[in-house]
């Protein structure tokens, strides 16, 4: 009997850790509110559409980029609801060589033709081969062309990767798997220089909203997002 009861309780741990996109009663009384209900795309549209493009899909209890069918289009997609001052919990995984992003404050309007013209990202990168892993600032974690990551801590192409990013009255932390990597204030004149100094300096709507939706790119890779979860500060 004793080794039946240890053998069930163990079912039910691994039954318990093997659980993605839910709450714990814990998180639910610190008041964070899933983005993504494990089953379903509700909550997300493609940015400037009603709609989400019929590459991201579900699988494996994952928001899935599957860029396998040339037929089938993915684009960016964006929250429904924006934010400002909050922690977001994310988890993602990238194929080998692959490239995509976490993009914040994205303003959804006429007057901006992409995500990255209005929101700063959270790179997200095989640094093992994509190009960009080359470039300082462009490799995984990084704030995408602005600040590197202080500490390397990404994970191989194709294991998940915990991200946090936390948004705090103009004050911003990237965390990943467990690190804080990348710290920083936006709206301030020293803000203002490094961008002037990016290629996004050409764009009058960049870094300068201080809330707004929420996005994941499509850089034609496949890519992984789960547990998406953001808890207002």
């Amino acid at each position: 009997m004793k080794v039946l009861s240890v053998f069930f309780l163990s079912l039910v741990f691994l039954t318990t850790q093997a659980q993605h996109n839910v709450l714990t009663s814990k998180e639910k009384k610190e008041g964070w509110q899933l983005l993504f209900d494990g089953k379903t795309t509700t909550g997300w549209h493609n940015y400037k559409s009603d709609k989400v493009g019929a590459a991201w899909k579900i699988s494996d209890d994952a928001l899935f980029l599957d860029t396998s069918n040339k037929e089938e289009k993915g684009g960016d997609i964006v929250t429904d609801q924006e934010f400002e001052n909050y922690e977001l919990y994310l988890e993602w995984k990238i194929q080998p060589c692959g490239n995509s992003g976490v993009i914040f404050n994205v303003q959804e309007s006429d007057e901006y033709k992409y995500v990255w013209m209005t929101g700063p990202e959270m790179q997200v990168l095989d640094n093992t081969c994509h190009p960009d892993a080359k470039i300082i600032k462009h490799r995984a974690g990084d704030l995408y062309d602005l600040i590197s990551v202080s500490t390397e801590t990404v994970k191989p192409a194709g294991e998940w990767n915990a991200a946090r990013l936390i948004s705090n009255k103009g004050k911003y932390e990237f965390w990943l798997n467990g690190v804080k990597t990348v710290e920083f204030t936006m709206h301030t004149p020293e803000w203002d220089a490094m961008v002037a100094n990016s290629k996004f300096k050409s764009m009058p709507g960049f870094g300068k909203f201080k809330k707004g939706k929420i996005s994941l790119q499509d850089h034609n890779d496949k890519v992984w997002y789960r547990n998406i979860k953001i808890k207002p500060l």
